[in-house]
């Protein structure tokens, strides 16, 4: 496969799945608003949530919730906004049309056309709703996907692509409720508290599955569920170990034995999670594990651009 082709793919469902991610936080942030007393300081952390609070200074200044809402749905001059997501899936589904099939062609067109029209401005008890289509057009993008296209090579690198954003987002978004959300110490084990923990589930569709599997709204319980279950589809290890599949699918390599920086970067932080306790992930600072979980997720990420999308110069 053609790594200008590979590249497109991969890039295409890292596209769509960060605007599904960015419409999971801020919706379920406006949610949270009409029960919280201080609604006045929940938009600032969704701002970190990105990693990027100095483009959002520069242009934006005060974190209101006007300004953090147009900022992460509708800016066209930042590029991870939702609206600049599915405007650069589209591109990059536009130039492997051959390649993909008609129905994702055609579902990311409507994608794209559904955030243009909401762009035009609509009223704040209009977002839910929006988000919402944004939530479901992702979906149907991964099904139509999965249903229409062969899996071969490029099947597989769009679905890496999805499972190391994916990943990337559940980190970023535990982390800014451990580290920043929380008002005050003295609110640890409130109502407000266990509010926000159940926010923070929903934000990634798994509060009905976490309740499945425990009984009490705990952080150690979510943070463990987050990172290191096995089966939920939106947790840190289950995303590492599709990628890590669909790797070896591409690579011909076996789990367990490394041939490429890839192999050996993926394999070893989904290995450390296999046996990593969330007692010991507490020991060495829940916030310190995270910030180098996205550390070496961005690492994959760069491994994966060296290794099968950068040309190699002409000699």
């Amino acid at each position: 496969m053609l790594s200008r082709v590979a590249d497109s793919i991969y890039w295409l469902n890292r596209y769509v799945e960060r605007a599904e991610n960015v419409a999971r936080f801020v919706d379920v942030n406006i949610n949270l608003l009409l029960d919280s007393p201080i609604a006045a300081q929940q938009w600032e952390p969704l701002v970190y949530t990105t990693g990027d609070q100095h483009f959002f200074q520069q242009h934006y200044g005060e974190p209101t919730a006007d300004n953090v809402i147009q900022f992460l749905t509708f800016d066209r001059t930042y590029p991870n906004s939702i609206i600049s997501c599915v405007t650069a899936a589209r591109e990059n589904a536009r130039s492997v049309r051959e390649i993909i099939s008609s129905e994702m062609w055609e579902q990311i067109n409507d994608f794209y056309f559904m955030v243009k029209d909401a762009s035009q401005g609509p009223h704040l008890s209009a977002l839910s709703d929006f988000f919402a289509k944004v939530k479901l057009a992702s979906h149907l993008f991964a099904g139509v996907m999965d249903s229409t296209m062969s899996h071969n090579e490029g099947w597989h690198f769009g679905h890496i692509g999805r499972m190391l954003e994916r990943a990337d987002k559940t980190a970023r978004i535990l982390d800014v409720k451990y580290f920043i959300l929380l008002p005050s110490v003295k609110d640890v084990g409130t109502p407000l508290d266990e509010l926000q923990w159940i926010a923070l589930l929903k934000s990634t569709s798994g509060y009905e599955m976490y309740r499945k599997c425990q009984h009490r709204i705990t952080p150690q319980g979510i943070a463990s569920f987050l990172i290191l279950d096995r089966e939920f589809p939106r947790s840190i290890q289950s995303c590492l170990i599709h990628a890590e599949r669909s790797l070896h699918r591409i690579t011909g390599g076996t789990p367990g034995i490394w041939r490429n920086p890839v192999e050996r970067a993926l394999g070893k932080l989904r290995a450390e999670l296999d046996y990593i306790t969330i007692e010991e992930i507490n020991q060495q600072g829940l916030h310190e594990f995270l910030d180098q979980l996205e550390i070496s997720l961005n690492d994959i990420g760069t491994k994966m651009f060296e290794l099968f999308f950068a040309l190699e110069p002409l000699r």
